[in-house]
């Protein structure tokens, strides 16, 4: 059964369009399909690698937007396993400050943490003045691995879906941006991506033996996704969901919407003029120009001295050129 069919939240999607956002009338939020009555495909109407430096190069305005006002942002990644998600983010991340924006993917829980407030350990990786997080998974694994896999109780489970939405509002309150993406994926493209995995050597870390096990459960993870949205896709923190059978247009899908949450204008091309006029001398500034020194004189012993030491510098960086493999031609640029 495909994901995107199922449930009252389920809908259909161009499977390659780059679409506008639209908020669905019920239930989690959906992408429009095409943009001025047109879906735009990818390889006819839309070159991937030009699209996606052209909207880095908006994330990097963005970025500089978050700095200079001081805004405080948050994006959750959730969905199927192997669905996208973290190369989803990798692009996001790619040309950005990692001191502005940064990814939390949190391990398993210590035992300490088990016994926490369970968003506990999440609050301390939110973000401060200026900052934003991209959550690869997040509290929602309570509503969909834990309770799946059994790994919380019953109890766990209602008092995490009575005690979410008021935890988003109260951050909503708090001045944070609140955006959450769930990652959809067909059964059949799972299959795929997972076989493509356990194929590849460069990949197969990717693959854990819980993913593995996720695939017996495939119509309870959507029923479990399905509870999670009814219960916590708020006016306030609304869920998105992303078609991502095709990781290109998914990537592309979300930074553009990422964009059109955060109205920012571009403050890159001020603060290199800024930075230029800076460095020129202006009347009644001390001049920059390097000072002047004069030459000392050397004795014919202290030159002599000199010599010997260049001498013998000289040969043992040739030594060390030899055993490092280390040439003085220009290296090629690395492929990868």
């Amino acid at each position: 059964m495909s994901e995107k069919n199922s449930g009252k939240n389920g809908g259909k999607f161009a499977d390659s369009a780059i679409p506008a956002p639209q908020k669905a009338a019920n239930g989690a939020a959906q992408f429009e399909q095409s943009k001025n009555n047109h879906t735009v495909k990818l390889g006819k109407d839309c070159d991937y690698e030009k699209e996606l430096r052209r909207l880095q190069v908006e994330l990097a305005k963005l970025q500089e937007w978050i700095r200079h006002e001081g805004l405080r942002v948050v994006a959750i990644f959730e969905g199927r396993d192997a669905a996208g998600k973290g190369g989803a983010i990798k692009r996001i991340t790619d040309t950005l400050n990692p001191r502005i924006c940064r990814v939390v993917a949190l391990g398993t829980p210590t035992e300490r943490e088990k016994t926490q407030w369970y968003f506990q350990r999440y609050v301390s990786h939110l973000p401060a003045a200026g900052e934003m997080v991209l959550f690869d998974r997040s509290w929602y694994n309570r509503a969909g691995v834990e309770r799946v896999m059994g790994f919380c109780t019953e109890a766990d489970y209602l008092e995490f879906m009575r005690s979410c939405p008021e935890f988003e509002r109260m951050l909503v309150r708090s001045g944070i941006l609140l955006v959450k993406y769930w990652f959809s994926v067909s059964d059949e493209e799972q299959e795929r991506r997972f076989q493509d995995r356990m194929k590849n050597p460069t990949k197969r870390w990717k693959l854990s033996p819980m993913d593995l096990e996720s695939r017996k459960y495939w119509a309870e993870y959507s029923r479990a996704k399905d509870e999670m949205f009814a219960g916590t896709d708020i006016k306030q923190a609304p869920w998105y969901v992303v078609n991502a059978d095709n990781k290109k247009a998914a990537r592309l899908n979300v930074i553009r919407h990422l964009l059109s949450l955060n109205p920012y204008r571009d403050l890159t091309t001020s603060r290199s003029r800024c930075h230029r006029s800076a460095s020129r001398t202006t009347p009644g500034r001390r001049s920059t120009s390097r000072p002047s020194f004069q030459r000392s004189t050397a004795s014919a012993e202290d030159n002599g001295r000199a010599a010997q030491l260049h001498q013998g510098a000289s040969a043992q960086h040739a030594e060390l050129k030899s055993v490092s493999g280390v040439t003085d031609e220009s290296p090629s640029s690395d492929q990868g």
